[in-house]
């Protein structure tokens, strides 16, 4: 029986699945991967030998393969160049992912932001494209400087700390911190072209949150109909968007694909899988197969779902009513809520 390892390395985050069979001289498969990412006119032995702050003698005699490289100098030089390491082994059915950062407090939730930013950082100004597959609203909509973007971020932080006793929405505070890093995490959302998947269901996390924590007496009954207006107003954005078939946004609706909040974003020269497994946590991978494979995917979903940017008016209206009607019953439960005869 295959014996399964997994191997965190230094201080990276980086989780590696792999087995017990022999691994492979990899170190020629390495140096193809760099002379493919740097520019054509760059040296490899310049190249290797900057990240590795050696000589060009250390460099060539490593690229020549006189030198092998350490585990250390190979981890190095795969964090600068976004190379998974699982290619150094060459089983494909290998992925090193790198992991968010776990939300336990209130400055893990500002680390967690300002990694995410890093993620995303290189992408911006680049013509890069994101696909969404959006099991919930997208992150980069209900983060900002909006009444939503403070009760989601009230709501993951309680939701994730799992306290007893919660503080009432009107009495949470917004860590200045936090609020510049989903700011700058949605300007470079803003910077790239998107095309995200939506389905009937997407809005329901959202909406069901603010209704179970107005009846729970957390949100007053002014701040929960102003969340709900908050929504409406994100729905009819997009819906401007799709209408005048944004060159930036293409919104497509899926009837039956069960939706996950997969991210994949690319350019010419990299590309990032986000996948994730908790409710803010996400694996992270830059490995070429895997991220093509994914390309490949969201494209075959995207030919099965129907783009609302290129749809009629009446298929559009169809989708969008449907989501704004969900929302004015939530809103007339709560406005009924305390007529009830008791």
């Amino acid at each position: 029986m295959i014996n399964t390892i997994l191997l965190a390395i230094n201080n990276y985050n980086f989780l590696y699945i792999c087995d017990n069979r022999k691994i492979m001289n990899t170190q020629e498969l390495l140096l193809k991967t760099i002379r493919d990412i740097i520019p054509s006119d760059t040296s490899l032995i310049d190249a290797i030998a900057s990240v590795l702050d050696i000589s060009y003698d250390a460099s060539h005699r490593r690229v020549s393969l006189k030198s092998k490289f350490s585990i250390e100098e190979t981890v190095c030089l795969c964090n600068f160049y976004k190379i998974s390491m699982d290619s150094m082994f060459g089983n494909k059915n290998n992925v090193v992912f790198s992991q968010t950062k776990e939300v336990k407090s209130i400055d893990d939730l500002i680390l967690y932001f300002k990694d995410s930013v890093s993620y995303l950082q290189e992408f911006k100004n680049t013509d890069a494209t994101l696909y969404y597959s959006a099991k919930d609203i997208p992150l980069f909509y209900t983060i900002g400087g909006s009444l939503l973007s403070k009760f989601k971020l009230y709501v993951w932080l309680n939701l994730l700390l799992g306290k007893e006793s919660i503080t009432p929405f009107e009495k949470f505070h917004l860590n200045q911190n936090l609020f510049q890093y989903t700011l700058e995490l949605q300007s470079i959302y803003q910077d790239v072209s998107i095309h995200e998947i939506w389905n009937d269901t997407t809005i329901n996390s959202s909406i069901q949150q603010i209704f179970y924590f107005f009846e729970a007496g957390l949100v007053t009954q002014e701040n929960a109909i102003l969340l709900y207006e908050d929504i409406k107003n994100i729905l009819q954005e997009i819906e401007d968007k799709c209408s005048k078939n944004s060159k930036n946004y293409h919104l497509y609706y899926n009837e039956l694909l069960i939706l996950n909040n997969n991210v994949l974003i690319k350019n010419q020269q990299i590309s990032k899988l986000f996948v994730p497994y908790t409710m803010l946590g996400y694996f992270i991978t830059s490995d070429l197969y895997t991220t093509k494979n994914a390309a490949v995917y969201f494209a075959d979903q995207l030919k099965n779902s129907k783009s609302l940017n290129l749809s009629g008016t009446k298929d559009r209206k169809m989708f969008f009513n449907k989501a704004h009607q969900k929302i004015e019953y939530y809103i007339q439960r709560i406005n009924n809520h305390f007529s009830i005869d008791f």
